[in-house]
């Protein structure tokens, strides 16, 4: 399986996929989908399931889609595999549609955490929902990974539950919870799983299988890589080293003066001496105890001796250091954390140091005290598929497109039955995984490593041909040839060596690493092969780009901006200011500048008129007012005006989620004692007020802004910045505004305050009231309510939330319009209250 055309140069020391014996079921063949009910199982000959999965995501048989990976390599490993999709959670019926499994359930939340797909950056509710037929929301719960694992545990109490997804990986360990404003503990802990898989699961989940196929239990699997897990104590033949406190050094013995006499050596060890040397007075040698009693003159030492420092053996030991795999990192306890925000932010940090497969340690962390102790146990991040692995679990036999039960009466997946993620990638081809940026607002590295796997050309070329034969409706447009990140195919660390041993969190951070290849040649071969294929009109780059690689080969720009760009290219500098660009381990605006100036000539010289979007982010960690404003003076300097405004989102288990709970820079090492404090601290934006101006700084030009940016610029300052000449920030006259927010995504849109949407004035430089023409009328904003979707009609019915009330969809929400109570206990429902 390891073939010569492997394509990365880390080492693949992993049983390959392919040399498993097929489980028995193989002989059942294919599926064209896999059964979502009972009537399709009957129509393959199947009795009953061996694995049934669990998604959140509607089903889509996409490479694209994790479920669809998930469940198409272990068909290719003989198992006979179900697809529960989008369940009714509210019971344990529904997770009972396929009958009980005959191995083991697995369970996620979907292709995207369920917090961060239901709430927005500002913790209101989404209305819409990209994984769903329709665009529909709410059709998975909050924290939907554990409350899944809640019913199917109900449903068939005695199957293993195998949990795994992008939820599971982001929660392995005790994590900063946005959402509650708290740490909650690990999701194996709340979930009460029987094992976890993290990160890209394809190498772990086909040995566990076969693991538990063979009869062996579950609890007995723990030697699996990419795996978390309960246990009691350590096993046998492991080397625990303690890294559960900061700043704790050994007792330090002080140094004895050698100027003291003897008696003030003892009266400073609260002793005394019944006979002191009058004639030296000098005091006897580190580590002598003063003589005293009737022996005293025959122990006493001579008069002159010499000093002697003797070297700190414990210190600097010539033991060899125990082996890592056989090394077991112990983290601060959940307890420790959860109160103490230096040890989280520690904690982080290590995790983050034990990410590279090639020398990470295995990790466990205490939950509870006392008799119902327990702890989770991770073992080190799985070894990275080889590219024929990978081309081998992407060149599986998938439908490339929804399940048929979503079609409407037409057959169609259109209109009211569009499943948006699924159309904007049923044209594009995922060339490789990982990414070494380590952005620190990212979670890609946390979940699929940093690591890059790489796909073959021929792998690529033929999933092309797949798309333009077999997809419906295809018009020639491939609308993405990428990743996590669209240049990195085939880049890695030069030497296999220094790549096993590296422990730095990005390769790109503060400079490109010596020892990082920068090479684009193959990634520029491919997208000239592509672009010869009969039927192929047109290759679009749809994925993030990072322009600091790309300016390194000039060859590549030119090949990307001459054929591969729609007339707009997206690209993420982020910040403009050293302050937080240093916070996010993003490249200076130095770099962007650089890859503008190639973007402009090749476009040029293509005779194409193509622009550049920049995409920012606001109120991340370590942003002050002043960055912002700078960022905004750059933003009106270049003529640019966001539409749509990024703010920051603390997705778990990221590092500056870590820096936004505790105020410290993980990036640095973590001490209670700082001694740089403007090194080791980072400026924090909390609370509704600076996070609305740092938004409103990004979109300077709506004069919704403007009375906030005036009243921030005169505390900063900067006043100069007001005026009504192009060179000046803001206007000094105001408009009669409604106050609302109107983006691209019309349904999350801010409400405006009552509705209003009248005629409004403004005055001119001479003073003179101008009247305006009045807003255009939002259909889709008139038909949002007027509040805060998570307290409709809570005022109505008396029971708006208390202050810090945690707000969840199973616990203390109000119910959504269209649903109905649930029955009492008794089986009648609840009286309504009187009004």
């Amino acid at each position: 399986m390891n073939a010569p055309i492997d394509v990365s140069f880390f080492q693949r020391d992993a049983k390959p996929l392919t040399s498993y014996r097929p489980y028995w079921a193989k002989r059942f063949g294919t599926a064209p989908f896999l059964p979502m009910s009972r009537a399709e199982m009957d129509q393959l000959g199947w009795d009953s399931c061996d694995i049934i999965l669990v998604t959140g995501d509607a089903y889509v048989d996409h490479p694209s889609f994790g479920m669809a990976v998930i469940g198409r390599v272990l068909e290719a490993q003989g198992f006979r595999v179900g697809i529960i999709a989008q369940p009714d959670w509210q019971s344990a019926e529904a997770f009972k549609a396929l009958g009980k499994p005959n191995l083991f359930w697995g369970v996620t939340a979907g292709n995207m955490d369920s917090m961060i797909n239901r709430y927005t950056a500002d913790r209101k509710i989404r209305s819409d929902d990209a994984y769903t037929p329709g665009d529909v929301g709410g059709k998975r719960p909050d924290r939907a990974a554990i409350v899944y694992c809640q019913r199917c545990r109900e449903a068939y109490k005695d199957v293993p539950i195998v949990l795994g997804g992008i939820e599971g990986s982001l929660r392995r360990i005790a994590h900063y919870d946005y959402w509650s404003d708290k740490v909650r503990r690990s999701i194996v802990v709340d979930s009460k799983c029987d094992i976890l898989l993290y990160g890209n699961a394809e190498r772990a989940l086909v040995e566990v299988a076969h693991r538990i196929a063979r009869r062996d239990p579950v609890e007995s699997i723990t030697d699996v890589r990419g795996t978390a897990f309960f246990r009691r104590s350590s096993e046998d033949g492991w080397f625990e080293v303690d890294s559960s406190v900061v700043d704790e050094p050994g007792v330090v013995e002080p140094h004895i003066n050698p100027y003291m006499t003897t008696s003030e050596q003892a009266a400073a060890q609260g002793q005394s001496c019944s006979k002191e040397d009058a004639a030296n007075g000098i005091a006897p040698s580190a580590g002598t105890a003063c003589a005293t009693g009737p022996n005293a003159a025959e122990s006493a030492m001579p008069a002159v001796q010499p000093i002697q420092f003797m070297p700190n053996l414990s210190l600097r030991s010539k033991a060899k250091p125990p082996p890592r795999d056989k090394t077991v990192l112990r983290l601060p306890s959940y307890e420790q954390v959860k109160s103490d925000p230096i040890l989280y932010a520690h904690a982080n940090r290590v995790l983050h140091l034990e990410t590279n497969p090639g020398n990470a340690r295995a990790l466990v962390q205490a939950h509870g005290e006392g008799a119902t102790a327990r702890d989770v146990w991770l073992n080190p991040p799985p070894i990275p598929l080889s590219t024929a692995e990978m081309d081998w679990v992407f060149g599986l036999p998938y439908a490339r497109g929804p399940h048929p039960s979503y079609a409407d009466e037409h057959g169609s997946h259109e209109g009211a039955t569009k499943i948006p993620a699924w159309e904007m990638i049923r044209t594009s081809v995922n060339i490789m995984r990982g990414c070494f940026g380590g952005c620190t607002f990212c979670s890609i590295t946390e979940h699929e490593g940093r690591i890059i796997q790489s796909r073959s050309e021929d792998s690529i070329i033929q999933e092309i041909e797949d798309i333009r034969d077999k997809v419906k409706g295809f018009t020639g447009t491939i609308s993405d040839l990428g990743g996590p990140t669209a240049n990195m195919y085939r880049l890695g660390c030069s030497s296999p060596e220094i790549e096993k041993h590296c422990r730095k969190p990005s390769c790109v951070f503060p400079g490109i690493c010596p020892n990082l290849h920068t090479d684009h040649g193959p990634l520029i071969n491919i997208y000239r092969r592509a672009r010869k294929l009969p039927g192929i009109k047109k290759i679009l780059i749809g994925s993030g780009l990072r322009y600091d690689l790309a300016v390194k080969s000039p060859e590549y720009v030119r090949e990307l901006v001459q054929h591969h760009v729609g007339g707009y290219l997206k690209i993420a500098p982020e910040h403009t200011e050293s302050g937080p660009l240093s916070k996010m381990m993003k490249p200076g605006i130095g770099s962007y500048d650089k890859f503008k100036q190639l973007f402009e000539k090749y476009s040029e010289e293509a005779g194409k008129k193509q622009f550049l979007i920049p995409y920012f982010i606001a109120a991340h960690p370590g942003t002050s007012d002043e960055d912002m404003m700078n960022l905004a003076v750059w933003l009106k300097k270049n003529g640019f005006r966001a539409d749509q405004v990024q703010t920051f989102y603390p997705s778990p288990m990221a590092t500056a989620t870590a820096m936004y709970h505790s105020g410290r820079n993980t990036l640095t090492k973590v001490r209670r004692e700082m001694r740089d404090r403007d090194e080791e601290t980072v400026d924090i934006v909390r609370g509704e007020k600076r996070r609305r101006l740092h938004k409103a700084f990004l979109r300077y030009h709506d004069p919704n802004n403007w009375p906030l940016l005036r009243d921030a610029l005169k505390t900063m300052g900067r006043a100069d910045l007001i005026g009504n000449s192009k060179h000046h920030l803001i206007p000094t006259f105001q408009p009669m505004v409604d106050g609302s927010y109107q983006s691209a995504r019309k349904k999350n849109s801010t409400p405006s305050a009552g509705g209003k949407t009248g005629l409004g004035y403004t005055t001119n430089q001479d003073g003179k009231a101008v009247a305006l023409r009045p807003r255009k009328q939002d259909e889709h904003a008139l038909l949002e309510p007027k509040s805060d979707v998570r307290f409709r009609g809570a005022e109505v019915r008396g029971n708006a939330p208390r202050p810090g009330k945690l707000l969840t969809q199973h616990t203390g929400l109000p119910p959504r319009p269209g649903v109905k109570p649930r029955p009492a206990a008794g089986g009648k429902p609840k009286p309504k209250p009187k009004r």
